[in-house]
């Protein structure tokens, strides 16, 4: 069977994440894309030859459209994933799927109402080093764990973007959130309710350019997050057991294509051994994952929606207790 994609976007991300890893595929194609310029459509659909379409309505209630993508500004994210989803159609949303707890239910709302699925787009779940960490921890060979440490950077975004504008929910937690929070899912599990956040700020109500959350975990541990715009690229956690330090280092490298992880443990003692892992590459996996759901071998996508949600409550707690406080536009050194 065969799926068609509607992108709502015409974006560097849709291009990454859904049409060049499409190309590679017998059963998904891009059918067409719609932006809120249309200029900027036509340009993307001449790029990469795809229809262009006159508005994100268009390409909702397109016939031939199966699957909506959408990668607009996180704070557009739930008002047209609703729509899509009163048209029946399986949804594929960029993370934060969306900014609060109340915004998630009434996407589950929207799905029992118009029969689709709205999932995020999240490309780091599953991935092998996950089980090399739980398996270490699982095995107490290095005691007990102590604290997760986990730091991103990515580069300062252009003026103007929405990542720079807090009414569009812009600001480095909401991009970090959701990979911190799924890797500490996967690893060592997230707490029923806590954490709390420091955000800085180059304005009194501007954005967060830098963010530091502190998560308590259920086995008494503490995950802490650091997180900032830099100029130099940063995705990276460490677990502190009892003897021995394990960290994962370029989590987020096989955005890029096919690549290995190294799981290094560093024992007290000196002694260091790496576990490499399998090739993975994020996207093609990613629609492979919507082609189970939509083929039906992957069931409903009920677990991965709790998941979902637990990520999005903790998230939005932790922003709402983030002091927000005046810096210096360049920030603290620690943070650049």
């Amino acid at each position: 069977m065969n799926w068609s994609i509607g992108l709502i976007g015409a974006t560097g991300i849709a291009a990454r994440a859904v049409i060049a890893p499409s190309r590679d595929r017998h059963d998904i194609a891009v059918h067409a894309v719609a932006a809120s310029d249309r200029d900027r459509a036509a340009v993307f659909g001449r790029r990469h030859g795809v229809m262009v379409l006159p508005s994100y309505e268009d390409v909702i209630t397109a016939p031939d459209v199966d699957v909506v993508y959408i990668s607009l500004h996180n704070s557009a994210h739930v008002q047209w994933a609703q729509r899509a989803c009163a048209e029946g159609r399986t949804v594929l949303v960029e993370k934060p799927l969306c900014l609060s707890l109340a915004e998630h239910d009434l996407l589950r709302e929207a799905e029992q109402r118009g029969g689709g699925q709205v999932l995020e787009a999240l490309p780091t779940l599953g991935h092998p080093w996950h089980d090399v960490v739980r398996r270490v921890l699982r095995e107490g060979r290095f005691g007990r764990l102590r604290d997760v440490q986990s730091r991103f950077a990515f580069r300062t975004p252009e003026p103007g973007g929405y990542r720079l504008r807090p009414d569009l929910g812009g600001g480095i937690f909401h991009d970090v959130a959701s990979y911190w929070l799924q890797a500490l899912q996967e690893t060592v599990g997230l707490p029923s309710s806590g954490g709390t956040g420091t955000a800085w700020c180059a304005e009194p109500h501007g954005v967060d350019h830098a963010f530091e959350a502190v998560l308590p975990l259920p086995d008494g541990a503490t995950a802490t997050l650091t997180c900032s715009f830099a100029a130099q690229h940063t995705a990276e956690h460490l677990f502190h057991l009892d003897e021995a330090r394990v960290r994962v280092r370029g989590v987020l490298l096989p955005a890029a294509g096919a690549v290995a992880l190294n799981v290094a443990i560093r024992t007290t003692t000196g002694h260091t051994e790496i576990t490499r892992t399998e090739p993975v590459s994020y996207y093609p996996r990613q629609l492979e994952r919507l082609a189970e759901l939509l083929s039906g071998r992957a069931g409903h996508w009920g677990a991965e929606s709790a998941a979902t949600r637990d990520r999005i409550r903790v998230m939005e707690h932790i922003h709402r207790t983030a002091r927000r406080e005046i810096r210096a536009a360049a920030l603290d050194k620690e943070h650049t």
